[in-house]
């Protein structure tokens, strides 16, 4: 375990200088991942509740009580994309391990020649292989790591690498209060779409805190991401000054303040949980909503609703994720537990 905290520390150090902006690789994953995380607007970092769906965002989430559990869930993106993920838990010699497995269908395509003649279909497809294991030396401090193969075939072009996240969990002895710290995307390109292709994995380190009521069935979340990029604003790099047509006066290319370079780090999050079979949730990503609103029609793109329900030996949750006045992301998950089959035999 001396290895993974001294691989945390300098591969986070490390990779602060690997984020390419404009130029990532196997981006999808970041923007799909289980159900439950999706009614939140992005993922679970502080929510040691024994959910293994949270472990594919956080591996030091993981432990021994899920042993047995097993996650899936299936999600559409606007115009047919869709994605799903299946994962379980398992006992080892090591410790508590958690396989899981992602793709990322982009669909059919037709395929034409340079003037336009029809000459076939091909099919665009991310994939992941991955593992997340996590080590707790006491009741109040996890760390965990996650390895991946990763892929892609979109046509006759093919990528692969391999990506690695380190993470680690503050729990208040009263689980009140979470804490949450880490990087996520720590590796490599090792064989690129082309030649000339130069993509990086889009390094994020994050912290993030969890506090839930004592008396009121509330939990409260708070993520701060991309850390790594102090400017996380796409501006246009051809903007140049404008002129008011009726005074004459210069307006000056946008450049975002201190507040709302803080205010594109930050990701909210709400949950109602009280005892029972029933939840809610909600999310809002401001950076999500400043960079794919519409001026005019802004809507609710940024946010996000989900819910979930106990159904005997199922949970199922249901998530919708308002991206912009193009589409919603929209994804539904199956989880259960072997223990509990195990119960009536």
């Amino acid at each position: 375990m001396k290895l993974i905290v001294l691989l945390f520390v300098i591969l986070n150090f490390v990779g602060l200088a690997q984020y390419n902006l404009g130029n990532n690789a196997f981006t999808g994953f970041e923007q799909t991942t289980s159900c439950k995380s999706l009614g939140v607007g992005t993922k679970y970092y502080a929510l040691p509740d024994g959910d293994l769906s949270t472990t594919l965002d956080q591996a030091a989430l993981l432990n021994a009580q899920m042993v047995g559990s097993l996650h899936s869930t299936f999600g559409i993106l606007p115009s047919g994309v869709n994605f799903g993920i299946f994962s379980t838990a398992l006992q080892t010699k090591i410790g508590t391990i958690s396989p899981y497995i992602r793709y990322l269908n982009y669909g059919n395509f037709t395929e034409t020649n340079p003037v336009g003649d029809v000459i076939g279909t091909f099919n665009a497809t991310d994939y992941q292989i991955g593992m997340s294991y996590a080590y707790a030396p006491n009741p109040f401090f996890r760390m965990g790591a996650q390895f991946n193969l990763l892929g892609s075939q979109l046509e006759r072009y093919s990528a692969f690498g391999l990506s690695s996240n380190f993470s680690a969990l503050l729990i208040h002895p009263k689980k009140l209060l979470t804490a949450a710290f880490g990087v996520r995307n720590l590796g490599l390109v090792f064989k690129d779409y082309s030649n000339t292709a130069n993509s990086s994995l889009p390094l994020d380190t994050y912290i993030a805190l969890s506090y839930k009521l004592a008396h009121a069935p509330f939990r409260f979340h708070i993520i701060g991401h991309s850390l790594n990029r102090p400017n996380n604003i796409w501006l246009d790099p051809n903007a140049s000054p404008t002129y008011d047509p009726l005074t004459g006066d210069t307006i000056p290319i946008y450049t975002p303040n201190f507040g709302e370079k803080l205010a594109n780090h930050l990701n909210f999050q709400l949950e109602l949980v009280p005892k029972g079979a029933f939840q809610l949730r909600m999310g809002f990503n401001y950076n999500r909503r400043q960079q794919l609103k519409l001026n005019d029609f802004p809507g609710l793109a940024g946010f996000s609703v989900g819910t979930s329900i106990k159904i005997k030996k199922f949970d199922l949750d249901y998530a919708v994720q308002f991206y912009s006045k193009a589409g919603t992301i929209h994804a539904i998950g199956l989880s259960t537990d072997l223990n509990r089959w195990k119960k009536k035999i």
